[in-house]
């Protein structure tokens, strides 16, 4: 689906103290220096409308968040519904008040910006399923990602992955392992699946999808 440009996007993201203009002079300073606090750090690559990583922020604020995204409009738009957010939870809508920021990025430039082992935990929701087999390097659980997130990754951090398209779950459910993970827990139909399902936090197409019916695919992996 065509995203609709909005006017001043791009201003307002290059200027929002949410989002980090310069990922690369963070790296292996995340903790310290932008989140001001020892803390795990989590990761959401290709966040969307945020949701997901909004609402894990409030549930658990001794966890780091930083929402990946690389569509300015669309980080536009969960910028500003955090900002909110914050302003209707009574807390200054102001970095200092927030243990989640903003990457506006390709997924490819990972490794540029964390160190070795600076990353807890990833989440991969609902990402682009990239069908053709010429595409392949382009899904988000391709070997070629999977080696940049194993470069930022603590020893026993985990990659998280939730989808509905049957297709690339499938896919991934092969890549993994022969890229050197372990398939920890795995459902194919995350709803019905009391244990997994146990505190999931839904994602704007979660819901969408959930509600006509369509079963939900997450696993997670670790090396």
């Amino acid at each position: 689906m065509r995203i609709r440009h909005i006017k001043g996007a791009e201003e307002a993201v290059a200027a929002d103290p949410f989002v980090i203009q310069d990922p690369a002079a963070c790296k292996g300073v995340w903790s310290e220096e932008v989140f001001g606090r020892k803390a795990p750090l989590y990761l959401e690559v290709g966040m969307g409308m945020g949701s997901f990583i909004r609402r894990h922020s409030f549930l658990h604020p001794e966890i780091n968040y930083l929402g990946f995204e690389i569509n300015t409009t669309v980080l536009y738009k969960a910028m500003k519904r955090y900002e909110n957010e914050l302003e209707e939870a009574g807390r200054e809508a102001v970095p200092a008040e927030s243990n989640l920021r903003f990457i506006r990025s390709d997924a490819r430039f990972l490794a540029d910006y964390f160190d070795a082992g600076e990353v807890d935990r990833i989440y991969l929701n609902f990402s682009d399923p990239w069908p053709k087999d010429k595409n392949a390097n382009k899904r988000l659980t391709s070997p070629v990602f999977l080696k940049l997130y194993d470069k930022i990754l603590r020893k026993d951090g985990v990659i998280e992955f939730k989808t509905d398209n049957r297709g690339l779950f499938d896919y991934s459910v092969e890549t993994l392992p022969a890229s050197g993970w372990k398939i920890q827990q795995i459902t194919y139909d995350l709803h019905n699946d009391a244990g997994m399902n146990e505190g999931n936090v839904m994602t704007e197409y979660e819901a969408k999808f959930s509600a006509k019916g369509n079963p939900i695919f997450k696993l997670i992996a670790a090396r």
